[in-house]
């Protein structure tokens, strides 16, 4: 009987150990020999993975006008593994680079972090369709080297650089944030909107599977194409710029440092953005980038470093129309307020000039149309004295809370990489530097007429009178117009935040009314264009280090303007000598399309106007860089 039982269980774990291996032994047949897609497989030495990069958006104008578009450049990749015995003398010969440069080429992808003997690697960058061409007929003597097509960007108005921005290769930080998106040698936007829009422009890359032969030709889809995915192109974007505006305004600040910044009032659009010295931006395309870049990162006169959202100033006189503003909202003083002058302003001891002699001024338009400093002052020590507050704790940071709501000490929040925040003196500030009880309006009555520590960028002025011009409120400034997918043709853009002050309406119209007055017969007469109502003020941002920066900010028309602009030319004087009539000739540009044969002359002399030697250098060392093959 035991007998039996042993016997039978015997049968059963040979049956289950039989019926296990006719499995498996069927499973393999299908792999082996019916499902053919896992032969290809299991021959990975003949199947190659290629990514396939997307196009990257096309950026327009806000005109429809294409300013940046593709240009098809090509990476050569190699598989060391596979990269064995090689005739390196012909290869060198066809790359015109040395067997030096081989070796230290191969050194260098070795040694690099997750390098892989089995894995793709970009052996040279960028190689012209010209150079890729003369390569291709060779290439199946080089078992292990391809050719990745890539695509590099070309602007074909060679302006608006700091803007657009540029492509570089990602950095470590860059592959380890994508979580393993990005792979050494892949390219992102490194600044302007191509950094800031990056996930937009930048598409999704896909997959390819081919079959090559023993000597590392493509000969073929792999299984159909059925593992392959599609590369998505990335989103157009269409910015708020008027590319022949910048163009423009480029051309009046050549041979200048400075800025320039024009925005469309009511829509917080930003119509032109410039940063001088500039460069062409086609100057960090291609293998040219890594040379260009560097010579421009040792410029003297810093072409890499965006001014219009960076560099801060004082405002100076531009300041003086928020001055009056907060005294009539605060109730402190009236419209017809009277201050008389007589060059001096005697006040706690203290004994402050005005910068020239005029009439006494006996309203607020009178008062910014002549720029007198005194009243500034008065008005000025009228809010922070005010009796309605208990301490000039209260009434400072009540003022202060006025200039912040015009977006003065903070961030524009304008969709550019960097940007600082200007600086409004807060309690605090003054507290810690003069203890609580150890200031008052006299301490701080610099500030009054735009100086001390007041600091704003050119991109806050111009939102400023953007502000100033539509009588209480503005659009968050912004570059991007519209982001549209090229495939289904959506729109994809975001919705930008309308900001109101702490200023009632109603006291606006005297204020405008006296900076159209200053352009018309007071500090900014150099301003006015017949046949358009400008608003502003000029301003004379001081400089302890030389000459002082001339400044201008205003809008236009008077009544629903079309465009608030910001100049500052560093070193170059009166705001009177150069901002004022550089914006002059903008503005008209711009709501004209044409500069009036009268003021030609002015135009010429702006555009001739060279101010290199007050920065300590003589030629534009980016002017003369050259693009490569040119």
């Amino acid at each position: 009987m035991s007998k039996d039982i042993y016997k039978n269980r015997y049968n059963i774990v040979q049956g289950i150990a039989v019926t296990f291996a006719v499995i498996f032994i069927l499973r393999l047949f299908y792999l082996q020999v019916i499902d053919k897609k896992y032969v290809s497989l299991a021959r990975n030495n003949a199947v190659k993975e290629l990514d396939v990069y997307p196009t990257r958006g096309y950026v327009y104008d806000r005109n429809g006008e294409l300013i940046v578009y593709n240009e098809a450049i090509y990476d050569l990749m190699v598989i060391p593994r596979q990269a064995k015995g090689i005739d390196t003398s012909k290869l060198c010969e066809l790359l015109g680079i040395t067997k030096d440069d081989y070796e230290a080429r191969l050194t260098a992808m070795r040694s690099a972090k997750g390098f892989s003997s089995y894995k793709p690697n970009v052996f040279m960058k960028q190689l012209s369709l010209k150079d890729y061409s003369r390569l291709q007929e060779y290439l199946y003597l080089f078992p292990g080297f391809y050719g990745q097509v890539r695509t590099i960007r070309k602007y074909p108005h060679r302006c608006a650089a700091t803007i657009l921005g540029d492509i570089g290769e990602v950095d470590d930080k860059q592959i380890e944030e994508s979580k393993g998106y990005y792979k050494p040698g892949d390219y992102v936007g490194k600044s302007g909107i191509e950094k800031v829009y990056e996930k937009e422009l930048g598409g999704k890359r896909g997959k390819k599977f081919v079959f090559v032969d023993v000597h590392n030709r493509e000969m073929g889809s792999f299984n159909n194409g059925d593992f392959d995915t599609i590369a998505r192109s990335g989103d157009n974007v269409v910015t708020t710029l008027n590319i022949k505006l910048q163009e423009y305004a480029e051309k009046l600040m050549q041979n200048k440092k400075g800025s320039i910044v024009a925005i469309e009032p009511t829509t917080g659009e930003i119509l032109a953005l410039v940063s001088s010295p500039g460069y062409d931006p086609n100057l960090l395309c291609g293998a040219v980038r890594g040379e260009n870049f560097k010579s421009l990162l040792t410029d003297s006169l810093l072409p890499l470093y965006s001014r219009p959202t960076l560099a801060t100033y004082p405002p100076g006189s531009s300041f003086k129309p928020v001055v009056a503003l907060i005294s009539l909202q605060e109730g402190v003083q009236g419209v017809n307020y009277t201050v008389p002058c007589n060059g001096m302003y005697i006040f706690a001891g203290l004994s402050l000039h005005c910068s020239h002699h005029h009439p006494s001024c006996t309203t607020v338009q009178t008062a910014l149309e002549q720029s007198c400093n005194p009243y500034f002052w008065q008005t000025f020590r009228n809010a922070i004295e005010n009796k309605a507050f208990s301490t000039i704790q209260e009434s400072y940071g009540k003022w202060v809370d006025v200039c912040h709501s015009f977006g003065l000490g903070m961030k524009t929040g304008v969709d550019l990489p960097s940007e600082v925040n200007g600086n409004i003196p807060t309690v605090h500030y003054f507290n810690k530097m003069y203890g609580e009880n150890g200031w008052h309006s006299a301490t701080i009555i610099s500030l009054g007429i735009g100086q001390g520590e007041i600091l704003v960028t050119p991109i806050q002025l111009a939102n400023l009178y953007a502000c100033l011009g539509n009588q209480g409120y503005y659009i968050t400034p912004h570059i991007v117009k519209k982001i549209t997918d090229p495939e289904t043709n959506k729109d994809l853009t975001r919705k930008y935040e309308k900001h109101t002050t702490l200023i009632d309406a109603s006291h606006f119209p005297p204020v405008v009314e006296g900076l159209f007055d200053v352009v018309e017969a007071g500090t900014a007469r150099a301003a006015h264009v017949n046949g358009i109502t400008l608003c502003g003020k000029t301003g004379t941002a001081q400089n302890p280090h030389g000459d002082n920066h001339s400044m201008f900010a205003g809008f236009a028309p008077e009544f629903n303007p079309k465009i608030s602009i910001a100049v500052i030319v560093e070193n170059g004087g009166f705001g009177a000598d150069y901002a004022a009539p550089i914006a002059s000739l903008i503005v008209e540009k711009y709501l004209n399309d044409t500069i009036q044969t009268y003021r030609l002359p002015l135009e010429k002399k702006m555009m001739e106007g060279n101010l290199l030697s007050k920065y300590g250098v003589k030629t534009n060392k980016t002017a003369k860089m050259n693009l490569e093959g040119e």
